[in-house]
């Protein structure tokens, strides 16, 4: 990779933000990539740029993280240092809220469309919940819609109310 080959001075010291032992400083080079026509220009006028960024361990160096950014002409390698440091805010606001409160993480993967489901409704549980908005609850009817039948219980369809009788 790229970054695995840059030479020491392409690495600089920075903080991506404060953390619960205090500023999490780590090793960061960025790089501008080309830009792509389609996207990044506006009437032939480029208005956009693209980055690749990495994070290396201080202690160990060779652990790097990866990161793409896309980002205003004015944006700089401090600005995107930034950005990526708030993943960690993210990650402890919402997925671990997720995973205590609506089940991110008690799913066995079996196969992808399974997967998504669940990771999709824990999402949307979760994002609800960090709203405020009340749960969704079933409306309660005056008998189960579980019956017996024979030897094996069965949902069955809530009756509709009767007619009233015309006058």
């Amino acid at each position: 990779m790229v970054f695995e080959q840059a030479p020491d001075q392409a690495w600089e010291r920075r903080s991506c933000g404060a953390g619960a032992k205090g500023q999490r400083e780590y090793d960061w080079a960025a790089v501008q990539l080309r830009p792509v026509t389609e996207y990044d220009h506006h009437d032939g006028v480029l208005i956009r740029r693209r980055w690749a960024l990495a994070r290396r361990s201080v202690s160990r160096p060779d652990e790097i993280a990866y990161y793409l950014g896309y980002a205003p002409l004015d944006a700089g390698v401090d600005e995107l240092v930034r950005v990526a440091g708030f993943r960690w805010a993210i990650e402890e606001c919402f997925f671990q809220a997720a995973k205590n409160e609506c089940g991110l993480d008690q799913y066995e993967v079996r196969r992808y469309v399974g997967w998504y489901r669940h990771i999709t409704l824990a999402a949307m549980s979760a994002q609800a919940a960090e709203k405020g908005d009340p749960p969704v609850r079933m409306p309660r009817s005056s008998g189960s819609l579980w019956q017996k039948r024979g030897d094996s219980w069965q949902l069955t369809r809530p009756e509709s109310p009767a007619p009233a009788p015309a006058r």
